[in-house]
């Protein structure tokens, strides 16, 4: 056994899906996947249904996450012409604001220049604006917060928008990213053993693209899971099937098999899956919490118990390391060997 303690890990792109999707995943169950997987920090996504795009929608998570939740949750605000009203009544409630420029799951589409605009401008400058930006969007994104002096991040990138990012940041734009697991370890060779199993927004990479990302690793800011659960049922669906895949449970003991191959170091990795997403994000200080890991299992990724309640993983076939053995939270110990501890002691987190 060779054991391994290091800082939890913060997670800033979480789909949690309550309300409106608990058949999927709910506060309970995502939370315990987040501690098993790790992480003692989590934000929440909006685009629930209905959508969280008012104060009313950010208390109604609240109360629906107290009592319940097994790590800290923090809350995303969603942005719609709409909600645009609500601005300076939710700063101190949320960490981001999270602007949907191309169509994913949810309704919150932002696809006119008048819209992106407005919701630009009225913005807190101080925190982060969180975009879907794919393909050449992302260079919009870019202008519009040049233009109005905001605070951008990017999600779920790929290797050429790193570089455009890249340039940003070196002209003096206050930008950050972020890449998601599935994007580093599957591309679209997978899918056609995993099928609507690897149906995702943005969608999965060529295997160049993918080699591409992990060269540019320098570059990026953070590693997000964009934990997107949904039943077999809803993924299966020939009709309309879902986007989205789990991965809070899984990406730790992939990033340690990266390390394992000498692909990146652990340091690396705990600035990626921890540092990083709690600095940029001010993310509230949690005394004495830390994991402990045996870096010596060795797995299939298959092997692992489940706690997301959607129970499956597009990962199943694929190698992992790492076993974490316990999970401590404010001093006390809450995952052990695999089983939970006590009751529910994560709270709501609101910016530091």
């Amino acid at each position: 056994m060779n054991i391994l303690r290091i800082p939890t890990l913060a997670d800033v792109h979480v789909h949690l899906r309550e309300p409106g999707g608990t058949q999927k995943e709910d506060f309970n169950s995502g939370t315990k996947a987040a501690i098993a997987g790790g992480y003692t920090q989590i934000l929440d996504m909006p685009n629930n249904t209905p959508p969280t795009v008012s104060p009313s929608d950010i208390a109604t998570k609240e109360k629906l996450a107290k009592g319940r939740i097994w790590c800290d949750v923090g809350f995303n605000f969603g942005a719609s012409k709409e909600s645009t009203k609500y601005f300076d009544k939710v700063q101190k409630k949320v960490f981001a604001l999270k602007v949907y420029m191309n169509q994913t799951t949810g309704s919150l589409l932002i696809g006119t220049k008048t819209e992106r605009e407005l919701i630009f401008s009225k913005w807190e400058r101080g925190l982060p604006i969180m975009v879907h930006a794919e393909g050449e969007t992302v260079e919009t994104a870019i202008s519009l917060a040049k233009k109005y002096n905001r605070k951008l991040h990017v999600c779920h990138v790929t290797a050429e928008q790193v570089q455009v990012i890249k340039k940003a940041k070196n002209a003096g734009i206050s930008i950050s990213c972020e890449v998601c697991p599935h994007h580093l370890f599957l591309s679209r060779k997978d899918i056609s053993k995993l099928g609507n199993f690897a149906i995702m927004k943005p969608p999965l990479l060529s295997e160049k693209d993918r080699e591409k990302l992990w060269d540019a690793m320098a570059d990026i800011d953070m590693i997000s899971t964009d934990h997107a659960p949904h039943t077999t049922g809803e993924k299966m669906d020939q009709s309309s099937p879902k986007y989205g895949v789990p991965g809070l449970e899984t990406t730790l003991p992939l990033m340690l098999w990266a390390a394992d191959r000498r692909l990146i170091t652990v340091d690396q990795i705990t600035k990626l899956l921890s540092t990083n997403p709690k600095k940029i994000f001010h993310l509230p200080h949690q005394s004495d919490t830390y994991l402990v890991i045996d870096i010596s299992a060795k797995y299939k990724i298959s092997q692992i118990p489940l706690f997301t309640k959607c129970n499956w993983t597009p990962f199943g076939d694929h190698d992992g390391v790492g076993k974490i053995k316990k999970v401590v939270l404010r001093g006390e110990t809450v995952f052990e060997n695999g089983n939970f501890i006590g009751k529910p002691n994560g709270v709501v987190m609101y910016k530091k």
